[in-house]
């Protein structure tokens, strides 16, 4: 499968300043639900939009794309490979957080295999957050995108994270909107404003979060 293709064909005509302003937002929130980890991975780092704007004291960044050592800042360690199988320290990091990632695998038990992984290389007491979309919100766009694959929802994350070891800290069935396509205008003080108004996830969300810790 061709990922730079079909990402540059499904992101066509989106503007990338309206993204990247709402993922620095994102990036912030997130510390702060993580516990504000000193070391944090991301796994499918991607383009880094999460990763580069995170405010941890040590990032990694770990992906198959080979653009993504140009798309990091200097002082991110990046390692270019699978997540399910390149090297990576065990009892680590203090943060994990995974973006739009678990429904891309092929199988429920990859997703499985995938969420120990990560258990294995947290700290005891380190968190993970995992966000995706949310089949029952989103059934008949699910497989609208090429590379979506696993039917997840909140609750099957849930029993995932708690498979692999996790202890669940909260749960989101909907927190997000699909993507950054569509009309509402975006700028800091509405992205900051929606964050901050959970009823508002409830009304316009499509994507779940989950935030989970490994037991000390």
């Amino acid at each position: 499968m061709n990922y730079d293709r079909i990402y540059e064909y499904r992101f066509k005509g989106i503007n990338r300043d309206k993204k990247l302003l709402t993922w620095k937002i994102i990036a912030e929130f997130i510390y702060k639900k993580l516990n504000k980890p000193e070391s944090i991975l991301d796994p499918a780092a991607g383009d880094c939009e999460f990763i580069n704007f995170v405010p941890s004291k040590e990032r990694w960044a770990v992906d198959m794309n080979e653009g993504t050592k140009k798309a990091a800042q200097k002082d991110i360690k990046v390692v270019i490979g699978n997540n399910l199988n390149v090297a990576l320290p065990q009892n680590y990091f203090d943060g994990v957080y995974i973006s739009n990632f678990l429904e891309h695998l092929y199988t429920q038990e990859e997703v499985a295999d995938f969420l120990e992984r990560m258990f294995n290389i947290l700290k005891p007491g380190g968190r993970i957050a995992v966000m995706g979309p949310n089949f029952k919100y989103v059934y008949k766009q699910y497989f609208d995108f090429a590379d979506h694959t696993v039917i997840l929802s909140e609750l099957g994350v849930a029993e995932h994270l708690f498979g692999a070891g996790f202890e669940i800290n909260e749960i989101h069935p909907k927190f997000l909107p699909l993507s950054f396509r569509g009309g509402i205008p975006v700028n800091e003080f509405l992205v900051r404003l929606y964050l901050a108004l959970p009823f508002a996830w409830k009304i316009m969300g499509k994507q779940f979060l989950l935030i989970a810790q490994k037991p000390v």
